[in-house]
């Protein structure tokens, strides 16, 4: 099953709520559904359990028959998966219902009437057969997308303002067109998260939250070996450096013309390249520290340097 049937499954587990939000998710899974107008009523949808819950929610808001049926279907990625049928037939159906709803009939198109969900447990509602509807939200371990497949292009914006007036809650979700068909989608984890838990299906949000810190966690391991990693690779570029370095005062003027504390650390560098300065600052006696263990071996940086231009410019004299 995947991550959105799971979230669907768990909405559909939520209790109906009072007279009003059963009429409010009603509204929702009609009006985002495939067909809405006098001449016919109906939701396609891949979830039996959604299909059911549409069928009853529909019938006790609206007192009419609803028929649910059920053939394979080629399309989404499982073979033979079902696509479930929801529809209410029949001009006088179709009126009773639209009437419950507020509508006339000879609306075209059939605007959004937030009139059906007066109260915040309402709004939650009305979403939540939106999402059932339309809705899908893709598995957080791939990334964090849910998004509103809407049918008409005129709902879009009617339905962006809908989820950024949640109370107490900071969604702002995004419209494009994708193939002429307008989306309502989200992208920010959190905000997907508070919509799943307002929308009633607080286990999904926490599975999103869960697979975001298990990503977290991932990246700082990977950040920190890169890090780790980068600092080998300086530590033994610089190491090459300076065995460079001494080897160009040894074949030179040879290493007994450095002061005792530089050929002590010349020599102790020259037999551990793989050392680090912390390492090779414990094995003198006494010991020193890091930085005095940079300082000497920048000076026999220099004086290789100084070695090598003497060279060149002797050379060039020649």
């Amino acid at each position: 099953m995947s991550f959105s049937a799971q979230v669907k499954q768990e909405l559909c587990r939520k209790d109906g709520g009072c007279p009003h939000c059963l009429r409010a998710e009603a509204y929702g899974l009609l009006l985002f559904g495939k067909q809405f107008g006098p001449d016919g009523l109906q939701i396609s949808m891949e979830h039996p359990e959604a299909a059911r819950r549409a069928a009853q929610c529909i019938a006790q808001a609206a007192g009419v028959m609803v028929e649910v049926s059920s053939r394979l279907s080629r399309r989404g990625k499982t073979p033979g998966a079902g696509l479930c049928t929801v529809s209410v037939e029949g001009q006088d159906a179709c009126g009773q219902v639209l009437s419950c709803f507020g509508y006339s009939g000879t609306e075209a198109p059939f605007p959004l009437r937030t009139q059906n969900f007066p109260h915040t447990c309402c709004l939650a509602a009305f979403l939540r057969g939106a999402f059932l509807s339309c809705g899908s939200v893709t598995h957080p371990q791939k990334e964090y997308h849910l998004e509103f497949a809407l049918p008409r292009n005129d709902l879009a914006e009617g339905l962006r303002q809908c989820i950024a007036s949640i109370p107490d809650l900071s969604i702002q979700p995004s419209c494009i067109l994708r193939k002429g068909s307008p989306v309502v989608y989200l992208k920010d984890s959190e905000a997907i998260a508070d919509l799943l838990t307002y929308m009633g299906a607080p286990g999904g949000a926490m599975e999103l939250m869960q697979a975001k810190m298990l990503k977290e966690v991932r990246n700082n391991i990977n950040r920190r070996t890169n890090f780790e990693n980068a600092n080998l690779d300086k530590t033994a570029a610089a190491a090459a450096r300076q065995v460079i370095a001494i080897e160009t005062i040894r074949d030179t003027v040879g290493l007994r013309e450095l002061p005792q504390e530089l050929r002590e650390i010349a020599v102790l560098r020259y037999e551990n390249p793989d050392l680090s300065l912390r390492e090779l600052g414990e094995s003198l006696t006494p010991p020193i520290s890091r930085s005095g263990v940079n300082h000497r071996l920048r000076r026999i940086l220099e004086i290789a340097e100084d070695l090598t231009a003497e060279k060149q410019n002797g050379t060039e004299k020649k």
